[in-house]
Protein backbone atom coordinates (compact mmCIF):
# COMPACT_ATOMS: atom_id res chain seq x y z
CA UNK A 1 0.00 0.00 0.00
CA UNK A 2 2.87 2.30 0.83
CA UNK A 3 4.37 1.53 -2.57
CA UNK A 4 1.10 2.59 -4.27
CA UNK A 5 1.18 5.92 -2.39
CA UNK A 6 4.76 6.56 -3.51
CA UNK A 7 3.91 5.74 -7.15
CA UNK A 8 0.81 7.98 -6.99
CA UNK A 9 2.92 10.80 -5.57
CA UNK A 10 5.55 10.39 -8.31
CA UNK A 11 2.85 10.33 -11.01
CA UNK A 12 1.27 13.49 -9.52
CA UNK A 13 4.65 15.26 -9.43
CA UNK A 14 5.42 14.28 -13.04
CA UNK A 15 1.98 15.57 -14.05
CA UNK A 16 2.50 18.88 -12.23
CA UNK A 17 5.96 19.36 -13.77
CA UNK A 18 4.59 18.61 -17.24
CA UNK A 19 1.70 21.00 -16.68
CA UNK A 20 4.15 23.68 -15.55
CA UNK A 21 6.22 23.22 -18.71
CA UNK A 22 3.12 23.51 -20.90
CA UNK A 23 1.94 26.66 -19.12
CA UNK A 24 5.40 28.25 -19.21
CA UNK A 25 6.01 27.57 -22.90
CA UNK A 26 2.51 28.50 -24.11
CA UNK A 27 2.24 31.78 -22.23
CA UNK A 28 -0.34 30.25 -19.90
CA UNK A 29 -2.25 32.36 -17.46
CA UNK A 30 0.83 33.93 -15.91
CA UNK A 31 2.34 34.65 -19.31
CA UNK A 32 -0.68 36.53 -20.66
CA UNK A 33 0.08 39.77 -18.81
CA UNK A 34 3.77 39.49 -19.63
CA UNK A 35 3.04 38.92 -23.31
CA UNK A 36 0.73 41.93 -23.45
CA UNK A 37 3.36 44.10 -21.79
CA UNK A 38 5.97 42.94 -24.30
CA UNK A 39 3.70 43.40 -27.34
CA UNK A 40 4.79 46.25 -29.58
CA UNK A 41 2.80 49.45 -29.13
CA UNK A 42 1.68 52.02 -31.65
CA UNK A 43 2.98 55.48 -30.68
CA UNK A 44 0.25 58.01 -29.88
CA UNK A 45 0.01 61.37 -31.66
CA UNK A 46 -1.53 64.69 -30.61
CA UNK A 47 -4.15 66.41 -32.73
CA UNK A 48 -7.22 68.64 -32.44
CA UNK A 49 -10.96 68.19 -32.78
CA UNK A 50 -13.62 70.79 -32.00
CA UNK A 51 -11.01 73.08 -30.40
CA UNK A 52 -9.70 70.46 -27.98
CA UNK A 53 -6.57 68.33 -27.93
CA UNK A 54 -6.98 64.63 -28.67
CA UNK A 55 -4.68 61.62 -28.94
CA UNK A 56 -4.83 59.16 -31.83
CA UNK A 57 -2.76 56.56 -33.67
CA UNK A 58 -1.90 55.79 -37.31
CA UNK A 59 -2.22 52.10 -38.17
CA UNK A 60 -2.73 51.76 -41.96
CA UNK A 61 -2.67 54.03 -45.02
CA UNK A 62 -3.92 53.51 -48.56
CA UNK A 63 -0.92 55.22 -50.13
CA UNK A 64 2.66 53.88 -49.80
CA UNK A 65 4.17 57.39 -49.75
CA UNK A 66 1.85 58.41 -46.90
CA UNK A 67 2.56 55.16 -45.04
CA UNK A 68 6.32 55.76 -45.39
CA UNK A 69 6.03 59.37 -44.17
CA UNK A 70 4.02 58.29 -41.12
CA UNK A 71 6.34 55.33 -40.45
CA UNK A 72 9.37 57.65 -40.41
CA UNK A 73 7.54 60.25 -38.31
CA UNK A 74 6.44 57.74 -35.67
CA UNK A 75 9.35 55.27 -35.92
CA UNK A 76 6.69 52.56 -36.03
CA UNK A 77 5.35 50.74 -39.10
CA UNK A 78 2.21 52.08 -40.75
CA UNK A 79 0.93 49.34 -43.02
CA UNK A 80 0.00 49.93 -46.67
CA UNK A 81 -3.58 48.86 -47.44
CA UNK A 82 -4.42 50.18 -50.94
CA UNK A 83 -8.06 49.09 -50.68
CA UNK A 84 -8.70 51.78 -48.03
CA UNK A 85 -8.78 54.30 -50.90
CA UNK A 86 -11.84 52.44 -52.25
CA UNK A 87 -13.89 53.02 -49.10
CA UNK A 88 -17.10 54.91 -49.91
CA UNK A 89 -17.18 58.53 -48.75
CA UNK A 90 -19.98 57.63 -46.34
CA UNK A 91 -17.40 55.58 -44.39
CA UNK A 92 -14.87 58.42 -44.18
CA UNK A 93 -14.38 61.36 -41.86
CA UNK A 94 -11.76 64.05 -42.58
CA UNK A 95 -8.32 64.94 -41.31
CA UNK A 96 -6.59 68.22 -42.18
CA UNK A 97 -2.80 67.89 -42.45
CA UNK A 98 -0.71 71.08 -42.60
CA UNK A 99 2.12 71.37 -45.13
CA UNK A 100 3.31 74.80 -43.95
CA UNK A 101 2.53 77.41 -41.31
CA UNK A 102 3.11 77.03 -37.58
CA UNK A 103 5.94 74.62 -36.69
CA UNK A 104 4.73 71.59 -34.77
CA UNK A 105 4.34 67.82 -34.48
CA UNK A 106 2.41 67.17 -37.71
CA UNK A 107 3.75 64.81 -40.40
CA UNK A 108 5.33 67.67 -42.38
CA UNK A 109 6.74 69.37 -39.27
CA UNK A 110 3.87 71.82 -38.87
CA UNK A 111 0.91 72.08 -36.54
CA UNK A 112 -0.85 68.91 -35.35
CA UNK A 113 -3.58 67.43 -37.54
CA UNK A 114 -7.15 68.69 -37.20
CA UNK A 115 -10.09 66.26 -37.31
CA UNK A 116 -13.82 66.50 -37.74
CA UNK A 117 -16.40 64.13 -36.21
CA UNK A 118 -15.02 62.74 -32.92
CA UNK A 119 -16.31 59.41 -31.55
CA UNK A 120 -19.91 59.61 -30.41
CA UNK A 121 -20.94 62.13 -33.08
CA UNK A 122 -22.67 61.47 -36.39
CA UNK A 123 -20.07 60.93 -39.09
CA UNK A 124 -17.36 59.48 -36.84
CA UNK A 125 -15.09 56.99 -38.52
CA UNK A 126 -11.49 56.01 -37.80
CA UNK A 127 -10.97 56.02 -41.59
CA UNK A 128 -9.88 59.52 -42.54
CA UNK A 129 -9.75 61.16 -45.95
CA UNK A 130 -6.51 63.16 -45.97
CA UNK A 131 -6.85 66.87 -46.80
CA UNK A 132 -3.55 68.72 -47.33
CA UNK A 133 -3.65 72.29 -46.05
CA UNK A 134 -1.33 75.10 -47.23
CA UNK A 135 -1.33 78.67 -45.98
CA UNK A 136 -1.12 81.14 -48.88
CA UNK A 137 0.87 83.55 -46.69
CA UNK A 138 2.83 81.71 -44.01
CA UNK A 139 3.33 84.97 -42.11
CA UNK A 140 -0.42 85.02 -41.40
CA UNK A 141 -0.55 81.36 -40.31
CA UNK A 142 -2.02 80.64 -36.90
CA UNK A 143 -2.85 77.52 -34.93
CA UNK A 144 -6.19 76.07 -36.02
CA UNK A 145 -7.90 73.66 -33.63
CA UNK A 146 -11.14 72.70 -35.37
CA UNK A 147 -12.36 71.64 -38.79
CA UNK A 148 -14.70 74.64 -38.73
CA UNK A 149 -11.71 77.00 -38.30
CA UNK A 150 -9.93 75.29 -41.21
CA UNK A 151 -12.97 75.62 -43.49
CA UNK A 152 -13.50 79.27 -42.44
CA UNK A 153 -9.86 80.11 -43.25
CA UNK A 154 -10.31 78.42 -46.65
CA UNK A 155 -13.52 80.43 -47.30
CA UNK A 156 -11.62 83.67 -46.52
CA UNK A 157 -8.94 82.68 -49.05
CA UNK A 158 -6.21 82.32 -46.41
CA UNK A 159 -5.33 78.74 -47.28
CA UNK A 160 -5.87 76.03 -49.85
CA UNK A 161 -7.04 72.48 -49.26
CA UNK A 162 -6.19 69.59 -51.57
CA UNK A 163 -7.56 66.06 -51.29
CA UNK A 164 -5.00 63.66 -52.81
CA UNK A 165 -7.21 60.59 -52.34
CA UNK A 166 -5.23 58.99 -49.50
CA UNK A 167 -7.12 57.34 -46.64
CA UNK A 168 -5.52 56.61 -43.26
CA UNK A 169 -6.89 54.56 -40.37
CA UNK A 170 -6.54 56.95 -37.41
CA UNK A 171 -8.53 55.74 -34.40
CA UNK A 172 -8.82 58.15 -31.47
CA UNK A 173 -7.46 57.12 -28.06
CA UNK A 174 -8.81 60.23 -26.29
CA UNK A 175 -11.39 62.80 -27.37
CA UNK A 176 -13.58 65.43 -25.70
CA UNK A 177 -15.58 63.54 -23.10
CA UNK A 178 -14.10 60.11 -23.76
CA UNK A 179 -11.19 57.73 -24.04
CA UNK A 180 -10.46 54.06 -24.76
Amino acid sequence: MRQHAIIATIVALVFLVALGVVVATSGGMAGRGRMAAEAPGVPPVRGYVDGEEIVFIHTEASDPVVADLLTRMMRSPVLVVPSLAQAPTSMLANVYVFQNGIAGEGPFGFQPDVFDHPPGTPGYSPLRAVHLVKWKDEASARLLRSAAEVREAEARGELTIERPGAVVNMPFLTWPGGQR
